[in-house]
């Protein structure tokens, strides 16, 4: 069929309906977040803080605040993505929080009666910028929770199949899943144009509608050139679907890239895959700073875990194991003691029991692990020693997964640049579901991209992403 026929087909227009309903629902939620945010910050800043009372004009803040975020693009960036992550557009929402501020102040004689102070005016601006970060998560879990998921087909490499449907499995922001794959046959037809394979042409439509198909996926390759893969997506897009391109160089260099536009023409600038000597200071200033305020704060619990440790069971309270930093240098890495005393040498026993993925060792019901150890182990209590090791300059916050020198022996060439940096208290490997559900060749390659991509925000949001994983318990 062709593509300007099966654009008018009536399968294509149920699916153009089906996308639009899910992409709304996703705009309205996150709409109405926005508008729930600016309202109670407006409110608090007010009333709240001062003896002002809001006008009539104030109830023209939410739509028009809502106006003034669809202008900046933050209710249409979900439609292209699979991952739709809130702190991914945390910087936008700490601009946008600024100028509504800015633009509140300004309109203030309108809106309020009274004069609103620079301090309620700062007021109102964090408070926007917590609320709206808040808010927009919760709408996008909730339209997650309504929305079915999206329903994709991989049109290129087969080999990339297995490898994108892990990553759907893992990544807990994207709602959608793999339901079928076709090759690209590789030929030009007679009339020059190229073949999506046996599968897709000529009778697309078909498949479509069949496998209720809402996203294309398209994996470059060099037998797809540049003109052939612009026919490719357009003859898609003919078909209501959305459609995603996953580069070739996307699966060497990951995100260490940014986008190079010469009128029309896209280069990819690859970032140097090592730390600044301006990076490692900021980095290294940071977990310092960190940890020292997290002993501090937290130095009540800390006690009374020890306290329970000592209690509980006969041995230390600290348990000390080698591991591997910063340039395969060795260091004894420290937790709050789990397990038995001499629970190493048990390991070997056990071995038939072991769930960790390739090349790592873990069992979620451990014999050695104590009655205060299931506690602290479910939080991850255990962990929080390593932040005298982040002080010493062993570890670092965020960071690649320190291993021992058994795991450690199995990496080799360019692989080991991971160890660049210190390893991390939490990172990729955290977040994903540590070693039982990642196997040991793809953690070290997420190490290695980190380090390859790092800033200082993207440490940030690695930690943000750790607190609902531990709030949750999925490191068990």
């Amino acid at each position: 069929m062709p593509a300007a026929a099966g654009a008018r087909s009536p399968a294509t227009r149920e699916r153009r309906e089906r996308i639009r309903r899910r992409d709304s629902l996703y705009r309205r939620c996150l709409g109405v977040a926005d508008m729930w945010a600016v309202g109670l910050s407006l409110l608090i800043g007010t009333v709240g803080l001062g003896d002002d009372s809001l006008t009539v004009g104030s109830l023209a803040v939410p739509p028009l605040f809502v106006v003034l975020v669809k202008t900046l693009g933050l209710y249409d960036r979900d439609e292209h993505l699979l991952h739709k992550s809130t702190l991914d557009e945390v910087p936008a929402i700490f601009g946008v929080s600024a100028l509504t501020a800015l633009l509140l102040w300004l309109g203030s004689p309108v809106l309020a009666s009274g004069d609103i102070s620079r301090g309620q005016v700062l007021a109102s601006w964090l408070t926007l910028f917590v609320l709206m970060t808040c808010l927009r998560a919760l709408a996008r879990l909730a339209a997650g929770a309504i929305a079915p998921p999206e329903r994709c087909l991989l049109v290129g490499d087969p080999k990339v199949a297995e490898k994108l449907r892990e990553k759907l499995a893992l990544n807990r922001s994207a709602r959608a899943e793999l339901v079928g794959v076709v090759p690209t046959g590789g030929q030009r037809g007679a009339d020059g144009k190229w073949s999506l394979g046996t599968g897709l042409d000529p009778e697309l439509d078909p498949v479509l509608a069949t496998q209720s198909v809402d996203r294309v996926i398209i994996t470059g390759g060099p037998e797809v050139g540049r003109d052939d893969l612009l026919y490719i997506i357009r003859e898609l897009k003919a078909y209501g679907v959305k459609v995603s391109v996953l580069p070739e160089a996307s699966r060497v260099a990951g995100s260490s890239v940014e986008l190079d536009h010469l009128h029309g023409l896209t280069l990819l600038g690859m970032r140097r895959f090592e730390f600044s000597r301006s990076s490692r200071l900021i980095k290294r200033a940071f977990d310092a700073g960190a940890a020292a305020l997290l002993l501090v704060v937290l130095s009540p619990l800390l006690a009374a875990i020890t306290i329970a440790i000592k209690l509980d069971s006969p041995g230390p309270v600290l348990f000390r194991q080698r591991r591997i930093g910063r340039h395969g240098e060795e260091f004894w890495l420290i937790k709050f003691r789990s397990m038995v005393e001499g629970a190493d040498e048990l390991k070997d026993e056990l071995l038939p029991l072991n769930e960790g993925a390739d090349g790592l060792f873990k069992i979620a019901a451990d014999p050695r692990v104590t009655r205060v150890g299931r506690v602290i182990r479910r939080f991850q209590l255990d962990e929080l020693a390593q932040l005298v090791n982040v002080l010493r300059g062993e570890m670092s916050i965020v960071g690649p997964r320190p291993l021992i020198p058994e795991e450690d022996s199995q990496i080799q060439g360019w692989l080991r640049r991971r160890l660049d940096v210190p390893p991390g208290m939490t990172g990729h490997w955290q977040v994903l579901g540590s070693s039982a559900r990642i196997p040991l060749d793809e953690m070290v390659k997420l190490d290695y991209l980190y380090v390859a991509n790092w800033s200082l925000w993207n440490d940030v949001k690695l930690i943000m992403r750790t607190i609902p994983f531990v709030l949750g318990r999925r490191g068990l």
